[in-house]
Formats: C-alpha cells, sequence, structure tokens
C-alpha cells in the first residue's frame, strides 16, 4: 500500500487524467472490497496518508442505547477510542487492509479500471468534441478484423471498414491522414471514430495545399465523394481577379496532383461554383456537353437535361456516377435524356393528342379537374381512348372511382351527344324533321327532288325519237 500513490501518479500521466479522480477511484474500490470482506453493515471509509498508504476505518455513531451494532456504539465504549466525543458524534474505528483477501482485491481492481476508463473518456470526449471535420495525422497501431485501430497521441480511434477508401491498404505502423468523424462518449473502447472516406478529408486537403483556400480567396462552395472512385468538388472566388478552378489545379496540375497522390489516385473534378442552378448543373455534369437543362419544378428541385445522343453515357458516367455526384452537389434530382429520347417523346405526344379530340374537353360538359388529371397520368389523352374503355378499366385507374365513372360516361355521352341532339318543333310535328304542308312530305327532301330536277337538262325531241 505504501508505493500506491506513486501508481496512481503513474496512472494519471499516461491516461492524462486527474489524479484526484484516480484516488477517488482507489477509495470506491477499497469501500466494495471492506463490504465483500467483513459482510457487515458497517459504514466505512477510506483515507491516504501522506506516506503515500491508506487506512480503512468503520465510521460509527455514538448512541446511549444500540439498535445496531454495525453502524453505532455507546458513548462509553466510544469514550475508549475518543474521550472527548459526546452523545451524537461519530467515532472511527481502524480496519486492517491486510484482511483484505485476494477476491477482494481482484474486485478493488476491476472498480479502479472501470472509473479510470470513464475519466478516461470524459476527457477524451472534452478534447476532441469540438473538432470535428479536423484533419489529423495518426499511424496504424492493430488490425481487428476489417477496422483499423489507429493512434492519435494522447488516445486511440477507430477507423472502421465503412470509413476506408477501397482503393487504399494499410499495414501496422503505416502513417495516414484522416478526419475526426465522430467522438461516442457512451462507445466502450476508443470512442474516436476517424474516416478517409469522408468528403471532409478532400476539403481539408485542398485547405492545406490550396493558399488561396487557406486565406478565404477561394470558397469551397460543395463536395460529394464516392471515396476511392470520384469527388466533384464545387468552388467561387472572392476575387475577380483569381480563378478559383485554376487556383486549385495549380502550375501544371501540381496542388490537385499532390492531393491525389494522398488519396490514391482517386478522381477529383473541380467545378466552377453558379447561384444559377442552370449553369451549376453545366458545370457540375462536366466532362458532359449539356444541350439544354430543364427546370421542371423549382420549388421540389427537380431539373431535366438534355445531351447529344454521343454525350448521354459520358453525361450519366460508369454506373450512374456521373450523375449521381452531380445531383448531390448540386442537391436538385436530374433526370438525364439524350435528344432522340426527347424528340422521341414529343413525336409520342402528338400522334396521342392527334388520334382525338384531347380528354380536358369534357370539362366543358362536367367532367372534374381531378378527374381529367388522373387520367392523363395514366396515360389517357383523348377522348376516343376513354370512350373505348370499360367501367372495370377505369377503375383500376389511380384517382378514379365509382362516382368518378359515373360522371366520366355522363361526359362523354354529353359530348357525342352534342351534335345530334334533337329539337322540339314548336307545331308539334315529328322533332328535327321540317314538314311541307301542301305535299305532306319533309320540306328538305322536296327541295332535294326539286333542285334535281332543275338541274337536269332538257331532254330534246329528237333525244327521245333517237331513244325510239
Amino acid at each position: 500500500m505504501d508505493s500506491i500513490y506513486q501508481s496512481i501518479e503513474i496512472l494519471s500521466k499516461e491516461k492524462g487524467i486527474d489524479p484526484q479522480i484516480v484516488l477517488d477511484a482507489v477509495k470506491d474500490a477499497m469501500l466494495i472490497a471492506a463490504r465483500k470482506h467483513f459482510r457487515t453493515t458497517e459504514n466505512y471509509d477510506a483515507v491516504f496518508e501522506r506516506t503515500g498508504g491508506i487506512k480503512l476505518f468503520s465510521v460509527k455513531t455514538v448512541v446511549e442505547t444500540v439498535a445496531d451494532a454495525g453502524i453505532e456504539i455507546t458513548l462509553a465504549e466510544a469514550r475508549r477510542i475518543d474521550p472527548k466525543v459526546e452523545i451524537g458524534g461519530e467515532v472511527r474505528i481502524q480496519r486492517p487492509t491486510d484482511a483484505l483477501g485476494r477476491i477482494s482485491a481482484q474486485t478493488a481492481k476491476q472498480v479502479i479500471f472501470q472509473k479510470v476508463r470513464e475519466a478516461e473518456r470524459d476527457t477524451i470526449y472534452r478534447e476532441y468534441a469540438d473538432r470535428m471535420g479536423e484533419l489529423v495525422n495518426t499511424t496504424i497501431k492493430r488490425v481487428e478484423g476489417l477496422d483499423l485501430v489507429v493512434d492519435l497521441g494522447k488516445t486511440e480511434a477507430r477507423l472502421p471498414k465503412r470509413e476506408q477508401s477501397r482503393l487504399e491498404n494499410y499495414s501496422v505502423g503505416d502513417r495516414v491522414r484522416c478526419v475526426l468523424r465522430v467522438v461516442d462518449k457512451s462507445a466502450k473502447g476508443p470512442g474516436v471514430v476517424v474516416s478517409r472516406a469522408d468528403a471532409e478529408l478532400v476539403k481539408r486537403l485542398f485547405e492545406q495545399e490550396v493558399p488561396e483556400i487557406y486565406d478565404g480567396t477561394v470558397v469551397i462552395r460543395g463536395c460529394a465523394r464516392e471515396a476511392g472512385e470520384r469527388t466533384k468538388i464545387a468552388v467561387s472566388s472572392r476575387d475577380r481577379d483569381v480563378d478559383s478552378v485554376g487556383a486549385c489545379v495549380g502550375m501544371k496540375g501540381m496542388r490537385v496532383q499532390s492531393i491525389i497522390r494522398e488519396l490514391r489516385g482517386e478522381k477529383i473534378d473541380i467545378i466552377e461554383f453558379s447561384d444559377d442552378p442552370v449553369v451549376f448543373a453545366t458545370h457540375a455534369l462536366s466532362p458532359a456537353k449539356i444541350s439544354k437543362v430543364n427546370v421542371l419544378d423549382a420549388v421540389d428541385r427537380h431539373m431535366e437535361v438534355i445531351v447529344d445522343d454521343s454525350q448521354l453515357s459520358l453525361a450519366i458516367g460508369k454506373r450512374g456516377q456521373n450523375v449521381r455526384l452531380a445531383a448531390k452537389l448540386l442537391g436538385w434530382k436530374i433526370d438525364i435524356k439524350s435528344e432522340e429520347e426527347k424528340r422521341q417523346e414529343a413525336q409520342n405526344a402528338l400522334t396521342t393528342f392527334s388520334m382525338g379530340a384531347p380528354i380536358a374537353t369534357l370539362i366543358e360538359f362536367g367532367l372534374a379537374d381531378s378527374t381529367v388529371d388522373a387520367l392523363v397520368k395514366a396515360g389517357i389523352g383523348s377522348i376516343e381512348k376513354l370512350g373505348g374503355m370499360t367501367p372495370e378499366d377505369l377503375e383500376s385507374v389511380p384517382g378514379i372511382d365509382g362516382y368518378a365513372v359515373g360522371k366520366i360516361q355522363q361526359a362523354i355521352n354529353g359530348y357525342y351527344g352534342q351534335d345530334y341532339a334533337p329539337t322540339e318543333p314548336e307545331d308539334g310535328s315529328e322533332a328535327g324533321v321540317e314538314v311541307d304542308s301542301a305535299n305532306d312530305e319533309p320540306a328538305d327532301v322536296a327541295e332535294a327532288v326539286e333542285a334535281q330536277s332543275e338541274a337536269m337538262p332538257e331532254t330534246s325531241d329528237t333525244m327521245v325519237e333517237s331513244a325510239e
């Protein structure tokens, strides 16, 4: 026990924690071990001496009549230990620490280690919690399965498999630069997680390699990365005389090549940022050449990009990587189509329109706008196509129920009956037919016969004779 204080000082320096925390942990461990060993209800207290030793005391309250011998003592017995004690006071009875057995010592050791780990975790959290995204130099300390444990100097950190680049392989002793990803106070083992796959790593590397970024002349406006494959980084300049892209590339590409070497050959696209999403999209989809950009929905941030047929595969990229990174960089949903696909869509729309009257015409015959929208979304664009569908077909369309089917039938009947609806005559005759009162024949028929007779040429006698 004499050297315990020195051991506490050494442990505190190694773990970087306050020695008082370790002293309190040792005291708690001694008390727990004493209760387990003596198996009494006594109240214990541990005290460190100046010489470095530790003493264990049983604390009892002075009472007139003892109800619990474990925590109480009579005045007469108490004054044998402390002559000045009075009723209600406390006396301290020293207990031998040598009596604590091996099991109790082991229990004390576990408690001390637990307290030290908790203190160490708190210290690590306070030191690294405000340093998220910071670039740190680490050394591979050991391999644990697919994960790596790296040395940060004061503590260890974990480099999980998901935070590693697929292009990189490491061995124990290798020095690598990482960014601080997470500091977990409640984690078991190392509470710090570092990353080589996060986009923040690329940003920090550019800040180190490009002085214009470090001093704020050039600003990184966004970064999208798929570790081990490709990175797109958008930059802008606060000085009109400074080319943001050129500053990041460097003379003969020296600056960006240095970062590419650090990332083991990962491709990097440096893009000029623009507040106009159309212009920004054109830059972000490089190296493909964009023909046209249509903003479909500014609120939901949805756009359509048209490219030449020969540029379609380049714009999409390998396994959709180029457009995926561009969409992540912009924060917009991007639909890429070739000019041929766009022409085909326009032709199909024109064909659908030319097949018959547009379905929106039925609005004039009482059909609701919401029903028309549901039919159009289902690809039913003409009245002729709608008229050929059965009620069962209509009810299978999303947004169309039995009530809507009835309204559709009424509107269709109204549309087809508009040119054939009979009119009621004033004289009570058959509707739609005008009767000539002189010969009781329909006026239109009589007029037609008379017109035909007048149109025929007069028959000459010569023609009659020839006929005979």
